[in-house]
């Protein structure tokens, strides 16, 4: 009986000690992570956004209420880096009464020696019916992403048909070895042994 109470505490014990390592290791680790997420939100401003999940939020934004100016200011807001910027820029001349293409002209390719990021680019062209026309934005928004992601399928195809292209050789220098000496050379061997015996 006493042996039993024993095993049971010694289980216990052992049961127990992976949570009292962790709990030193885990504030630790807390941390370690915790300076990690800050260096990921630090630096999400200076990559380019995805144009599909910009899109998705001014389209967000106009559902709730609010005006393409407001919407690009806002999403630019969020975004920051240099797409953030452009389309913050083009909603203050936009709200000062600027046209259309002169709202997006500091952005065109060339001029001042900056490019046109593919999200300001994407809302330049897809935002253009709504402001010019009066045209519904959610519309245009969503065929947008629609082509985007059309374009995005295309581009994989090409891109999985030209590794296949690629692969061909180096597989073949792989299996025609393999072959010779797994398929071709065993029945060459008895083919010959069978002729010496023959002979």
């Amino acid at each position: 009986m006493i042996g039993v109470g024993i095993l049971v505490a010694v289980l216990a014990v052992v049961g127990l000690a992976p949570w009292w390592v962790r709990g030193d290791v885990a504030p630790g680790r807390a941390a370690a992570l915790a300076r990690a997420a800050d260096g990921r939100v630090a630096s999400v401003g200076r990559r380019p956004v995805d144009p599909e999940v910009g899109l998705a939020l001014v389209a967000a934004a106009c559902r709730s209420g609010a005006s393409v100016v407001r919407a690009l200011d806002a999403v630019g807001a969020a975004f920051g880096g240099s797409d953030g910027a452009a389309a913050r820029s083009a909603a203050a001349r936009l709200a000062l009464g600027s046209g259309w293409d002169d709202a997006w002209a500091a952005d065109v390719p060339g001029r001042d020696g900056r490019e046109r990021g593919a999200l300001t680019r994407v809302l330049c062209d897809a935002l253009r019916p709504t402001w010019e026309h009066g045209a519904p934005p959610e519309p245009a928004l969503r065929a947008a992403t629609d082509q985007l992601r059309r374009d995005r399928a295309e581009r994989s195809a090409t891109a999985a048909g030209r590794l296949g292209v690629r692969l061909v050789l180096p597989l073949g220098l792989c299996y025609l070895p393999a072959f010779v000496l797994v398929g071709l050379v065993p029945v060459l061997v008895s083919y010959g042994v069978g002729l010496l015996a023959a002979g």
